[in-house]
């Protein structure tokens, strides 16, 4: 999907694709993997972490204006899970799932809606990693001065006035609903001397206030007053975020937790192990995972896949487009078992609300998620959070016992079990693989 004056050639443009970043092509760097691309275009004020509760809602508490009233500080986040706890002696972990969303705007495909809906049918949460820009009236971009690039220069498109007011009604209703609003920064610059990949931490703290900015003036830039404030304090929410085709967490990292952030979730590709911290930052990356009839992983995005099926074609002819599919929720759900069923480490899936190659990929999320959904509605201990919850999650476990989790491989079972595994965290980890492990 395109912002307005885009100049897109076979799908792809240098202003308008939604959160598509050009020139993103990096090998993932796993023996025997094959074309596997990085990541393509581009305070909830409550304890978070274990089970939802209650139903998502819109509904809205009294709210205090934060400065121009763009933003207002309204209480706890609703539908937030209950406290988290530590792992019992010899518990076995839950099954964590976050599904995450580059670019979280809505240009009228109706995608951010349907994901909302699905996630409530299912009590999942998610995290949206919303770019600034798409906040900003393109009568407005020269406000936006971006790291070595020209003021107002983007290489994803602004977004029309009506889809900048459709983006502000979706992202409201997602944390009203419980789920997190992260950030994709601004520009999406992942080529030439612009790119977010030679910023400095500097340069990455100036596009993180702008990037603020602009969700907080989003009043003072646009001169709406006839729609409601976002009901949040972005300052307090915003904890993490996703860095333009996966490129330049080293210099992001030190602004990063400097500003606080918890999490940062820019790898160029990790494996479904526990993950440790970075910096002082949460590292949670995308993963490798299981691709169905090929003898290489695929990273756990919807461009990935799409990369290693069409070539970088968004629409490719249609009579592959079941095959894909059916490949695309495969894999996917062959990740979710092989976690679930093995070391249960936490399973990451990126996304981009797009409908490349006939929506075939946002097909396979919503097959998956929805197969997901059924382990956890049959008591099982699945858990659909956001990254935030999982982080709060995270943040109360004992030590050792994390450290212990991270002894298991891909696809590495506790030897005895959980009950065992877990009973005295302080022993070494021993024992094989088991269940699918990593694709040769």
């Amino acid at each position: 999907m395109h912002g307005k004056n885009g100049d897109g050639v076979g799908g792809f443009s240098r202003r308008g694709a939604l959160g598509l970043g050009l020139g993103a092509a990096a090998a993932l760097g796993t023996a025997g993997c094959g074309t596997v691309l990085q990541e393509g275009p581009g305070g909830t004020g409550g304890s978070t972490g274990d089970r939802p509760s209650g139903k998502p809602s819109s509904t809205v508490p009294a709210a205090r204006p934060i400065g121009d009233g763009s933003t207002s500080f309204t209480g706890r986040q609703p539908h937030q899970p209950g406290r988290p706890v530590p792992l019992e002696a010899g518990q076995t972990p839950p099954q964590f799932v976050i599904f995450s969303w580059d670019g979280a705007g809505e240009v009228g495909n109706g995608l951010f809606p349907r994901f909302l809906d699905l996630a409530k049918t299912h009590g999942a949460h998610m995290t949206f990693f919303l770019s600034g820009l798409y906040l900003l009236p393109e009568s407005q971009k020269r406000r936006y001065l971006p790291p070595n690039n020209a003021p107002g220069a983007s290489d994803i498109g602004y977004l029309t006035d009506d889809h900048v007011k459709a983006t502000l009604t979706n992202v409201r209703r997602a944390w009203l609903d419980g789920h997190e609003i992260g950030t994709h920064f601004n520009g999406h610059f992942c080529s030439g001397r612009g790119t977010v990949a030679n910023w400095t931490p500097q340069q990455w703290r100036s596009e993180i206030q702008q990037a603020k900015g602009f969700v907080k003036e989003w009043r003072t830039n646009t001169g709406w007053t006839d729609l409601p404030a976002l009901p949040f304090d972005y300052d307090k929410e915003l904890i993490g975020g996703r860095t333009p085709c996966l490129l330049g967490q080293d210099n992001l990292l030190p602004t990063a937790r400097a500003l606080g952030w918890r999490y940062d979730a820019s790898s160029p590709g990790g494996r479904q192990v526990w993950p440790t911290k970075n910096g002082g930052v949460w590292d949670l990356p995308l993963q490798a995972i299981p691709f169905p009839g090929r003898q290489f992983e695929v990273l756990s995005m919807d461009y990935n896949i799409l990369a290693n099926q069409s070539i970088n074609s968004t629409k490719a002819p249609a009579h592959n487009y079941p095959a894909w599919r059916e490949q695309a929720t495969g894999s996917y759900i062959a990740g979710f078992r092989r976690a679930y069923e093995t070391n249960r480490a936490p399973f990451f899936i990126g996304n981009h609300f797009e409908h490349w190659n006939g929506g075939i990929y946002m097909d396979a999320v919503e097959a998956a998620l929805k197969h997901i959904a059924r382990e956890k509605e049959k008591g099982e201990d699945v858990r659909l959070v956001s990254f935030r919850q999982f982080v709060d999650w995270l943040d109360v476990q004992k030590p050792e016992v994390l450290e212990k989790l991270r002894t298991l491989d891909v696809g590495q079972q506790p030897v005895g079990g959980w009950k065992g595994f877990l009973a005295d965290p302080q022993k070494t980890a021993t024992g094989g693989a088991a269940g699918a492990g990593n694709a040769a």
